[in-house]
């Protein structure tokens, strides 16, 4: 059987779609950028009084810029994904900093509005369940989640488009297609070995959801409200999503799954897991001033293992898809890459 050759009419051109997307993904960055930027420049606004942001004004102005920094990095990447050059880019080069964003918009995307929707049950119309005053207007979260959930939504279709494009190949079929691999023994032991590590996290964020002190910190366990059990849930949900996916990698049980299934799972999984657990941890070190407040060994210990568990599922699922394209032609006869891998090298949106 003969591959079938990459053509200029091989199908036509569509960049609007990704035009539109990318044009999207960079607008949604603008206002917390520019909210940023105001509140390095000295300006109060969405700040209310009595905010122990304005109590370290070194600390708010590099914390904002890295903040900034980060941010504009998605306008990298939507570059990167709809530019014709941006195939010609490093694997690793994208495919991280991608990983890296979907591990941060994630828990975003999916705790935002579960949070609201629990307020407006609860008749408090915010999600936080607490008669406290915020660090900052109420407005102010509207606008940067909301930002975030747009960000999240472009960023995850283009990459998505993307992906198909340049690696469809490699996803396509179930788990019942996947070819016997010498590697299989060493994959099934660390896919072991990484629901072992998820077990900790898992068990600790679902007894902290429930409704549990143990292991907080004084002022997190005063402070608790429907986000933090809203969070707690979902952290639960994606370091046992990590486990599911390279699990099924590994041991193929459900052979009629489709193979994207797991491979989905496994990086969202580990990507929330990871990335969340990095910041949370970073927060408990550069925001606590009182020793009530200080992270407690088992909340860093959680996180830690978030990050170890995340970093080995993701290098797993590398691994097993590096493995798969030596094996599986680069463009088979009717895949979706044929097609489409034109439409984007030829693109100039």
């Amino acid at each position: 059987m003969t591959q079938t050759p990459l053509t200029a009419t091989a199908a036509p051109r569509r960049p609007g779609t990704r035009t539109a997307l990318r044009t999207l993904a960079i607008a949604a960055t603008l206002p917390y950028i520019a909210l940023k930027a105001v509140w390095i420049l000295g300006g109060r606004i969405g700040i209310p009084e009595g905010s122990p942001l304005l109590d370290h004004r070194t600390t708010m102005i590099v914390a904002n810029g890295i903040t900034i920094l980060m941010d504009s990095a998605v306008v990298v990447i939507a570059l990167l994904l709809t530019r014709a050059w941006g195939r010609r880019v490093p694997t690793w080069l994208l495919v991280l900093p991608m990983w890296v964003a979907s591990g941060l918009l994630l828990p975003i995307m999916t705790g935002y509005p579960l949070q609201l929707v629990v307020g407006l049950a609860r008749g408090d119309g915010t999600g936080s369940g607490s008669d406290e005053p915020s660090f900052l207007d109420g407005w102010v979260f509207g606008v940067v989640y909301g930002g975030f959930i747009l960000q999240g939504l472009a960023l995850g279709t283009l990459f998505t488009l993307y992906a198909r494009d340049r690696w469809g190949h490699l996803w396509q079929g179930t788990l019942r297609d996947l070819p016997p691999s010498p590697t299989g023994p060493a994959l099934r032991t660390t896919a072991a070995v990484a629901t072992l590590l998820a077990l900790a996290p898992a068990v600790m964020h679902l007894v902290w959801a429930t409704g549990s002190t143990a292991g907080l910190d004084e002022g997190r366990a005063a402070d608790r409200n429907n986000v933090f059990y809203v969070m707690e849930a979902l952290n639960t949900l994606f370091v046992l999503a990590a486990a599911a996916g390279v699990l099924l990698l590994a041991f193929r049980r459900r052979a009629a799954l489709p193979l994207a299934v797991p491979l989905v799972l496994a990086w969202g999984g580990s990507a929330a897991s990871a990335c969340w657990g990095g910041w949370m941890s970073l927060a408990a070190l550069t925001t606590a001033e009182k020793l009530s407040e200080r992270a407690t060994p088992a909340m860093m210990l959680t996180y830690g293992v978030q990050m170890v568990l995340g970093a080995l599922v993701v290098t797993l699922g590398g691994y097993f898809l590096s493995e798969r394209a030596a094996v599986v032609p680069d463009r088979l006869p009717g895949s979706p890459g044929t097609a489409s891998a034109t439409r984007l090298s030829g693109a100039r949106a």
